[in-house]
């Protein structure tokens, strides 16, 4: 029997000495690079194009917004209306976005090296789930941060009046809140069905607009409960009502008309809107158990 001949050649490397990070520690990095990944930041400047148009978009909004009030003296937009008026632009955020966050990952087959680790499956989905959800919220409060500010700066009350308006202000950001939940939790769900980031981004924006004409349809119907229950059909039309319902005169100041007529129905627009998002999240996490069983 011939004597082998390979040779073993020592070129440096050594066994990983330093400390090893937890469940949290992973879990932080893959929420903070979800959210770098949808601002684009750590990418090629086309991919910062989209992201940061849409984000200089609603701010330019927001301090033309800050600016006429300062000039009139009157609210032309409260912090929910706000949120309200820019949703058609969070629909084609959530449409690019989502996909970056995972249909890229699906599509190069990276997920196997994920879930080599002690990773729980559901903690990818989560990160990814929440990187979303604070991008949005961002997209949509820091606007009305900007308003706050113009409105707070330009007040004749005093601390009285800067007071009054933080009370505005807070719930507008929880408006936005649940906007970015609602949003995120259906974006990524469907995203995360397919590897190809158009198809992807197309059946968001599909979903978004096409339940539009179904709460066109329902609230002509003779039936006057049909036509308050018709903005259940819709994600866009679902989150306005809760806010009408939740926020009020907050939403839309007296006198001034407008809103979502959902009658009675308030505590079951706030019902669906959580049930909407739960049942996101749960296939959402049961769509990467499969994943990973495979």
């Amino acid at each position: 029997m011939p004597d082998p001949t390979g040779v073993i050649h020592d070129i440096g490397y050594q066994r990983y000495t330093g400390p090893r990070l937890g469940r949290r520690q992973v879990f932080g990095a893959l929420y903070g690079h979800g959210l770098r990944t949808v601002f684009g930041l750590g990418r090629s400047a086309k991919s910062k194009i989209f992201p940061w148009l849409v984000v200089g978009i609603v701010t330019v909004v927001a301090a033309g917004i800050t600016a006429v009030r300062s000039q009139i003296g009157q609210v032309v937009w409260t912090y929910a209306q706000f949120a309200d008026a820019m949703s058609w632009l969070v629909i084609l955020f959530v449409a690019v976005a989502a996909p970056e966050l995972v249909s890229r990952d699906l599509r190069s087959g990276v997920l196997p090296l994920y879930f080599s680790r002690p990773l729980p499956r559901g903690d990818y989905a989560l990160a990814k789930l929440l990187s979303l959800m604070t991008a949005l919220w961002l997209l949509l409060g820091g606007p009305q941060l900007v308003m706050f500010l113009g409105a707070a700066f330009t007040t004749d009350s005093g601390m009285g009046g800067v007071w009054d308006e933080l009370l505005d202000l807070l719930p507008g950001l929880l408006y936005a809140g649940l906007w970015a939940a609602v949003f995120a939790s259906i974006g990524l769900l469907i995203a995360s069905l397919t590897g190809k980031r158009a198809f992807a981004a197309g059946g968001i924006v599909a979903v978004f607009l096409m339940t539009a004409p179904i709460v066109g349809v329902l609230s002509i119907m003779p039936s006057r409960t049909v036509n308050e229950l018709a903005f259940l059909a819709s994600p866009s039309t679902l989150v306005a009502g809760v806010g009408t319902w939740a926020l009020g005169d907050l939403l839309v100041p007296e006198g001034r008309g407008g809103g979502v007529p959902i009658g009675d129905f308030g505590p079951v627009y706030g019902a669906v809107a959580v049930l909407l998002v739960a049942a996101c999240v749960t296939l959402l996490l049961l769509r990467y158990r499969k994943v990973a069983a495979r």
